[in-house]
């Protein structure tokens, strides 16, 4: 594989449109065609003693000198994911320079038990930047497929060039993972982000595509407790399309809230009854557990997500954590979005958000952003999507405030880091972010109320969904009717806003060099189709030093 760059310490496993509540277009069982041959393989096989490796391999969080491996093994029939059965089984690992796995650099053996699920995490220290290498886990007889990861660069190298694939919002019942696949065949990828919403919390049929499931959750029931949550997680990494991006490239990953339940905020969410749902610190617990049992994401400050990567002298990449220290959401309309007590990011972790930026080095600050800092209003729409996108949003339907789930909802924290921007003539920070269900090229104004007039701090590209609802979806007519009609209205009233669409599913790929930062928008035929086709629609880039997002017309 072409590298895009230029220039064994092991541990085991840690022990919307949605129905309730709506965001911008968050409004509102292993597939059948894998889980029923896996099920079925699953008791022959552990009869005769052979674990099975049902649930791919993956890496994760590239360094100079090393990157995460993971991977989760069925030792027995029983040993069912969220089951808490199995025998303690040994998992060894081995990492080489060569698919055939003949040039072996870095070895060694972990544990895998019932206390982890059965999944496993190898911190792989000693090698190489900026190197591919090629990985396989084998238990009692059984081999893993060998997958492909590759590391960061060194520290002060000078990279001309990095790409990454975008991701967000991955709802299984709502459809099929297509656009893994699509970025898993691209082999240009030096790792891929998830932005948030890996999994979904919800009962099967409670959020689907369009009202309809595709394909049913497991378990069937709300998750809420450890198994199952380490069910669901279960469910989606049995997915052929999200295995195949997690066999190409390394992931790096942040959670949003259906990760734990929707709206989810330091003390509760939208989506949790305290009492009949249990305790929300119970709940939260099990939720950040299975998350890093399954995920391959080194632990961060306080068990969270919020964490920092280097690539080189060409950029560095702010990983945040927006669920586990927010105030609760402001009620719609209400003066307390502009509270200086209350914040998204909590004080610490605002601090270091701050500090890093103003001490980077690199050409590109990148912030890996749950949801949109751009701020947002409606202005003058149509009664007949006045009242879906109240809806969708979870506003009052007789007249829009702003959707507190976003930055929007804690204007004080947006208006330190913005000035923290300013004051410091902090340039080329890209905001990258998920959430929304809609695709957005947005400068990051000081003041929108007097853009363009007034400075831009940031930019900011947002990715649509992979398969969750978006506003043509909820509205349920076909794809582009509304974005036709709502985005020249949404662009009008916010005038840092370059592009929108409202109704499309796909992915974005962005790519780097020192000159500019460009994310290439990519959209599916068909979100419930196995066989969906991508096609790229547009690209937006920030050139260096403009703090300003401008339309470019051919993908890299």
């Amino acid at each position: 594989m072409t590298s895009r760059y230029r220039s064994g310490e092991a541990f085991q496993g840690l022990n919307s449109l949605a129905p309730r509540r709506r965001t911008v277009v968050k409004a509102a069982a292993a597939s059948a065609v894998l889980a029923g041959p896996l099920v079925g393989a699953l008791p022959a096989r552990a009869a005769v003693g052979t674990p099975a490796f049902l649930h791919g391999v993956a890496s994760g969080d590239p360094l100079p000198d090393g990157v995460l491996l993971w991977t989760r093994v069925t030792p027995t029939a029983e040993a069912a994911p969220g089951s808490g059965l199995g025998p303690d089984t040994e998992v060894s690992w081995v990492v080489a320079r060569d698919r055939a796995l003949t040039d072996v650099v870095a070895k060694g053996s972990l544990t895998a038990t019932a206390a982890s699920d059965h999944t496993v995490k190898a911190d792989v220290r000693g090698l190489a930047p900026a190197t591919d290498y090629w990985f396989r886990f084998s238990a009692g007889g059984a081999d893993s497929p060998v997958a492909r990861t590759r590391t960061a660069p060194a520290h002060d190298a000078p990279v001309t060039g990095l790409r990454f694939g975008v991701v967000s919002c991955s709802n299984w019942e709502a459809g099929y993972f297509a656009a893994y696949r699509h970025l898993a065949a691209r082999g240009d990828l030096d790792a891929w982000l998830h932005l948030g919403d890996y999994i979904y919390e919800y009962k099967s049929g409670e959020y689907a595509a369009r009202g309809k499931v595709v394909r049913p959750h497991a378990p069937a029931n709300e998750i809420i407790t450890l198994a199952d949550y380490r069910t669901r997680h279960a469910e989606y990494k049995t997915d052929p399309d999200l295995q195949a991006l997690h066999h190409k490239a390394p992931v790096i990953a942040i959670w949003d809230d259906h990760e734990f339940a929707d709206n989810a905020w330091s003390g509760g969410a939208v989506n949790h009854t305290e009492g009949a749902e249990g305790t929300w610190t119970a709940r939260k617990a099990a939720a950040k557990q299975a998350y890093f049992e399954w995920m391959p994401v080194r632990p961060a400050i306080e068990g969270t997500t919020y964490r920092r990567l280097r690539f080189g002298k060409l950029a560095d990449l702010s990983l945040l954590d927006l669920r586990s220290f927010r105030s609760q959401q402001a009620s719609s309309g209400s003066g307390s979005v502009d509270d200086p007590d209350r914040t998204i990011t909590g004080r610490a972790q605002l601090d270091w958000l701050k500090a890093g930026l103003k001490a980077s080095d690199t050409t590109w600050r990148l912030v890996g952003n749950s949801v949109m800092i751009s701020p947002f209003v409606v202005g003058s729409l149509s009664a007949d999507l006045l009242k879906p996108l109240a809806k969708l949003l979870g506003l009052p339907q007789e007249g829009l405030a702003v959707n507190t789930d976003q930055w929007d909802g804690y204007t004080d924290d947006r208006r330190e880091l913005l000035a923290h921007l300013r004051s410091n003539a902090i340039g080329n920070t890209v905001f990258l972010t998920g959430d929304i269900h809609m695709a957005w090229a947005n400068d990051v104004p000081v003041d929108a109320g007097t853009y363009p007039l007034s400075a831009s701090a940031a930019t900011e590209f947002v990715v649509t969904s992979l398969t969750s609802d978006n506003l043509d979806d909820i509205v349920k007519v076909p794809e582009g009717t509304v974005s036709a009609i709502a985005s020249p209205v949404i662009r009008a009233a916010n005038r840092h806003v370059h592009w929108v669409d409202t109704d499309r599913h796909g992915y974005g790929v962005l790519d780097i060099t020192a000159e500019r930062a460009q994310m290439d928008y990519y959209v599916l035929s068909d979100r419930t189709s196995q066989a969906a086709t991508s096609a790229w629609t547009r690209s937006y880039r920030t050139r260096s030093g403009t703090q300003k997002v401008e339309r470019t017309y051919d993908p890299v």
